[in-house]
């Protein structure tokens, strides 16, 4: 008996050693999982590791019970009051209705991608016999050319919208870096950017078009003319929160610095690269956030006029449609956008937390 004693206690600090190594990781891990917006998982695996269960109930009822309450508050809200809201194609459709719309949107891109498979080995096979038959100068490879999925309308509008933030990036960091550094750049930069921030991109679409149309001749080109005047556009309303944020963020570096480092007598380049955008890089990934979420909601405008084969466009061409399933399609997409806004804030917010380990200490 006191030899199964001694043994209990010796293995009572080790199971607690353990205990504390696995707090640990979960205490480094719920700095992801906030940045990923899935927070209620670390008081999952508290409860689970046995850390003060009622407490960790209480988190878990806050962090993830509450909001799921709260949405199904706002499906049964909206299931009971559709009904009652009429349009020229019908009532609004409930919650049912729009699922409906998802099944079929699904079902379409199946069927599409069916008929693309069917087509290519059809085209592969009589290749194959041209070959054969000694004939391999006529073989020839075509694209499918039928009509795009809605998955494919939203890998559209993602590429179309990144295409347009990265071009805003590449223009408004340098710009406000500049404008950060020197009094004069930014004195000539604010009246402009006062100036073109507000302005809708319903404006500057028309120019971008006719710009596009003129330079960008022949639809031979890597990138088709629609796509263009979406991205562009995007570009345009979307540089601002990130030129006023990096020039805020490179004004308000440690004037102590500053001043070493030119008693460093560090170049321009140098100083930049590891003075500058180390101090302002938290200040630079806030403006990228506002940024990219900015494009996000520019580009279904831009996509709807432009006729680029995105989300925008699948939304004009339901609204001009005006079938029954019209209304539920429109609000499928609705929340799509809704779900891809917040996803690309959680990216970009991940991003930001790798480069400036501000949230994952």
């Amino acid at each position: 008996m006191a030899a199964a004693t001694d043994t209990n206690i010796a293995l009572d600090p080790e199971r607690e050693a353990r205990k504390a190594r696995l707090f640990t990781r979960i205490n480094k891990a719920d700095a992801w999982f906030k940045i990923l917006g899935i927070s209620f998982v670390t008081p999952l695996l508290r409860a689970a590791a046995g850390d003060n269960p009622k407490a960790q109930t209480r988190e878990i009822w806050r962090l993830l019970g509450v909001p799921v309450l709260a949405i199904i508050g706002f499906l049964l809200l909206w299931a009971s009051l559709a009904p009652m809201v009429q349009t020229s194609l019908g009532a609004i459709p409930g919650p049912t209705q729009v699922w409906e719309q998802v099944i079929n949107l699904h079902a379409d891109h199946i069927r599409e991608r069916e008929k693309a498979d069917a087509f290519y080995e059809r085209q592969e096979k009589r290749n194959d016999k041209l070959v054969e038959a000694g004939k391999a100068d006529k073989v020839k490879w075509r694209d499918y050319t039928g009509k795009p999925t809605y998955y494919d309308q939203i890998w559209t509008s993602i590429q179309t919208v990144f295409f347009g933030f990265l071009l805003a990036t590449i223009v408004a960091v340098p710009l406000g870096i500049m404008s950060g550094l020197s009094p004069i750049a930014n004195a000539a930069l604010n009246p402009l950017i006062q100036i073109f921030k507000p302005v809708s991109p319903l404006a500057w679409l028309p120019i971008v078009t006719m710009v596009v149309s003129a330079t960008y001749v022949g639809n031979d080109g890597t990138f088709s003319k629609s796509f263009l005047n979406s991205a562009i556009t995007v570009t345009l309303c979307s540089l601002w929160p990130t030129l006023i944020n990096t020039a805020y963020g490179v004004s308000s570096i440690d004037k102590d610095l500053v001043n070493v480092s030119r008693v460093l007598k560090m170049t321009t380049w140098t100083k930049i690269t590891k003075l500058v955008l180390p101090s302002a890089l938290p200040l630079i990934f806030t403006g990228l956030r506002l940024s990219l979420g900015v494009g996000w909601m520019v580009l279904i405008a831009a996509e709807m006029l432009a006729q680029n084969p995105g989300l925008g466009k699948f939304v004009w061409d339901e609204f001009q449609n005006g079938s029954s399933q019209s209304l539920a399609k429109i609000m499928v997409a609705v929340l799509t956008i809704g779900i891809i806004g917040f996803l690309l804030d959680r990216m970009m917010y991940a991003v930001q937390s790798m480069f400036t380990h501000s949230a994952t200490r």
